[in-house]
């Protein structure tokens, strides 16, 4: 019996054991692992304690209602965690060589919806064969461990990883509806933005977008305490467009975000000579292990032809400083 268990803990582990105990490890429960895996309560029980028994110590204090991570559990876990999406990013790349070509990308909301969406329609125009998925989300994803092949990330250059392609940067300006404009009296400084409805994030005064905010506006243009007639706010970027694409208010726009909106005539530009400069870029991270494959370089060219364009209509050149090519 000594024999047979020391033979037991110098083998590999199972893998099929470690699904089992990451499952049960997440939820501390072994019902809604069971649930989670398809499988009894019981079968889940017995994957763990065959686990255990191959690891040599406890991976979980077993109490009457309760499950708890022993220490050896917790180290194992973390282990699992970062294994177990690699093992199941690998075998989708595998998959995904044998059938359809696609692309994964992850990008924040207000990104996707007003400069990527609108674009991707002359992308699968030219390349019927690339099915493409989007994961809007202001989280940013790990490329290492994710089922994602690229990232469009906002942010300055300094919190950039390397091997980030900068796609351009951008100004802030004041805009609003031409019609909102036409009914109201001329603005011809910047204390007449005041007689105005001021759209607003919620929360920038609380996070990294300081810089987005009217307050920092006001202040550049010698109106500190300044205040409007009155406030508007909205979680997302594209909200508080939509809201002065309707005549709501004035909003302090990103120059890339309503780059076609201006050019419709559907927003103007109120006051031209008060544009505010951003630190911020948006950029393109590509995860190494999808650089070779032809559909991706095939979407990084396009994103990046497009990006040309938003160069141009913003008047952003590219920065060579910054500026790293791919392959």
């Amino acid at each position: 019996m000594q024999h047979s268990q020391t033979h037991l803990r110098t083998r590999p582990i199972g893998a099929g054991y470690l699904r089992a105990f990451e499952a049960v490890a997440r939820h501390l429960n072994f019902r809604a692992a069971a649930e989670e895996m398809a499988l009894t309560q019981s079968a889940v029980s017995r994957q763990i304690q065959s686990l255990e028994e191959e690891v040599g110590v406890p991976l979980f204090l077993r109490h009457t209602r309760a499950v708890e991570l022993t220490s050896a559990g917790a180290q194992l876990l973390l282990a699992t965690q970062q294994a177990l999406p690699r093992i199941d990013g690998a075998v989708r790349l595998i998959r995904q060589s044998a059938g359809r070509k696609s692309v994964a990308l992850t990008t924040f909301a207000s990104f996707a919806s007003m400069w990527l969406i609108p674009r991707l329609e002359a992308f699968q125009q030219a390349h019927p064969d690339i099915d493409i998925r989007i994961d809007a989300s202001d989280v940013a994803m790990d490329l290492d461990l994710a089922d994602i092949d690229m990232a469009l990330r906002y942010g300055p250059a300094e919190a950039m990883p390397a091997g980030a392609v900068r796609l351009f940067g951008e100004t802030l300006m004041p805009v609003a509806s031409p019609w909102l404009i036409k009914s109201n009296p001329a603005i011809r400084e910047p204390a007449d933005i005041t007689r105005f409805t001021l759209i607003e994030a919620g929360d920038a005064h609380r996070t990294h977008l300081e810089w987005l905010t009217w307050r920092r506006w006001f202040e550049t243009n010698g109106l500190a305490r300044t205040q409007p007639r009155r406030w508007l706010y909205f979680n997302y970027a594209y909200q508080m467009v939509q809201a002065a694409l309707s005549g709501q208010g004035v909003v302090l726009a990103r120059s890339p975000l309503i780059a076609e909106s201006l050019a419709s005539g559907d927003l103007v530009e109120v006051l031209p000579r008060q544009r505010m400069d951003s630190p911020m870029a948006y950029w393109l991270l590509v995860a190494p292990r999808s650089t070779a494959r032809p559909e991706i370089r095939a979407f990084c060219d396009w994103l990046r032809q497009q990006a040309a364009v938003t160069r141009k209509t913003i008047g952003d050149g590219p920065d060579p400083d910054t500026l790293t090519e791919l392959d």
